[in-house]
């Protein structure tokens, strides 16, 4: 395979390959051996062998790869010259009209701090795994301050853990504003609430612990606790509006398909897996083990390499039926779009993997939503033994965890009966279910009106002369206030 060809090569180039590059020694084969990252027709990044030994290499191609090698290098460079704990630089180069490579050592065994972070995500708030992998990050970070560089899409993937020390990479997204001296204030509060908006939301009150330890690293700048805290509500708000362009959209998260007869948007990192299931769509669904069939639904399990998922098919039950339904989006893509926003607030629900609609000329039809499945108990279920009683504490609390979500981010979810709450045991934690009438209200007024019918609704699951519904109706929080100008 020549540089050039790899820019028409897609998402998943057959591997192994092999490519013609030089360096001062003469000529060379790169045999790529596995992706790590792809941007189709721009930058494939790749785990390789050079002269005998392991190597990562960044290939850039297409109209723009001079212009990203420049930014490549410059960046990489820059890090081993002030000194960071970068990979070295092996070799580079840039063939015209052709694309050009950056060949880094390679880090075996490295593990980036976000897989450390998901190792202990669901640990107590701040517990002292998850205090360590963020410490490290925000020293890391503070140390690229001072000497006046940080990463314009910081996040902790751009961080590896190598032989106890973290290397920066990603030298394309480097940026400089006076080399080798500490970054302005301004910057560096810009960078922290990126970092921070990545974060659950939660951490958002031990902020200014976590802090401490950049500024051990970093003591330029006074960093006012309530400009970072703006800055990080900033950022949050901007990636919850990229993300939800990017789940009706081809791109690197998600395999769209979007027309005048039909809509199918996939994970791509499920898409292999789902194939069948997508082919056959309605024959499957009725063959998996039905929860609910007939009128506006239809909800099965079913296996998909071993593997239960649910789908949920919307049935059009008549003419009347799909005049009411055809012009307005499907309550399958509904659900999408707020199934994957619960997953970025880091409110739990079952992961939803694909959305399809029949469509006739944009008319839309049938419409299914296929999730992972949540095979644990549902609440009514989870507290049967307990009307007389208290149910566990950690089981409270996580209830209490949720409530505390939802006010927080003004999301009602419409239907709120005890069957659509389900006990995830892995997470210790509540998932929602069904959620073709959840809503994130702007208004606090209508909020407000929805949270009290959602509180209600929840409560109705118990008799309310149950010592049950008496310990719920105290622990969950009452409607907030709405203030006359909301």
């Amino acid at each position: 395979m020549s540089l050039a060809s790899l820019s028409q090569a897609g998402r998943s180039p057959e591997l192994p390959q092999a490519i013609e590059l030089a360096d001062a020694a003469g000529s060379a084969e790169l045999v790529l051996q596995q992706w790590l990252r792809v941007l189709p027709g721009q930058r494939y990044v790749a785990q390789a062998q050079w002269r005998g030994r392991s190597v990562l290499a960044k290939l850039l191609v297409g109209s723009r790869a001079a212009r990203h090698f420049q930014r490549e290098l410059e960046g990489a460079r820059l890090m081993a010259e002030l000194g960071l704990p970068t990979p070295q630089l092996l070799v580079d180069g840039l063939r015209e009209g052709e694309g050009g490579w950056l060949l880094f050592e390679y880090l075996d065994g490295a593990e980036s701090p976000w897989d450390a972070w998901r190792s202990v995500e669901n640990q107590p708030l701040l517990s002292a795994d998850q205090l360590a992998v963020l410490a490290d990050a925000l020293v890391s970070i503070a140390q690229m301050h001072a000497k006046g560089l940080w990463q314009a899409d910081l996040h902790l993937d751009n961080l590896l853990r190598h032989n106890g020390q973290l290397f920066v990479i990603d030298g394309g997204g480097v940026q400089v504003e006076v080399a080798g001296q500490p970054l302005s204030r301004g910057k560096v509060l810009e960078n922290l609430g990126v970092f921070f908006a990545q974060l659950p939301v939660e951490l958002t009150p031990f902020i200014e612990e976590l802090l401490v330890h950049y500024l051990l690293t970093n003591g330029e700048h006074a960093l006012p606790l309530e400009a970072l805290l703006k800055e990080v509500e900033t950022v949050r708000k901007w990636r919850l509006r990229d993300y939800l362009r990017k789940i009706a959209r081809d791109c690197s998260l998600f395999a769209a398909s979007i027309g005048a007869f039909g809509l199918r948007v996939v994970r791509r990192d499920s898409q292999a897996e789902l194939q069948p299931l997508l082919n056959n769509m309605d024959l499957l669904t009725e063959q998996g083990r039905i929860y609910k069939t007939g009128g506006a639904a239809t909800v099965a399990q079913v296996q998909v390499q071993g593997r239960p998922l649910v789908v949920k098919r919307y049935n059009i039950k008549n003419f009347a039926h799909w005049l009411k339904r055809f012009w307005r989006p499907s309550r399958a893509w509904h659900s999408w779009v707020e199934g994957n926003r619960l997953q970025l607030l880091g409110i739990v629900t079952p992961r939803p993997l694909a959305v399809l609609e029949r469509r006739w000329c944009w008319l839309r039809g049938r419409a299914y939503l296929i999730t992972e499945y949540c095979g644990g108990q549902d609440i009514i279920a989870r507290f049967s033994n307990y009307h007389d009683g208290s149910p566990p504490e950690i089981e409270l609390l996580a209830l209490d965890r949720l409530f505390a979500a939802l006010l927080r981010e003004r999301i009602s979810h419409g239907d709120f009966k005890g069957h659509n709450l389900f006990w995830d045991e892995d997470l210790a934690r509540w998932s929602l279910i069904d959620l073709d009438a959840m809503q994130q209200h702007h208004s606090a007024r209508s909020f407000a009106r929805a949270y009290a019918r959602d509180r209600a609704r929840f409560l109705r699951n118990w008799p309310a002369d149950s010592a049950l519904h008496q310990l719920l109706n105290q622990r969950i929080p009452l409607t907030p206030a709405v203030g006359s100008a909301d």
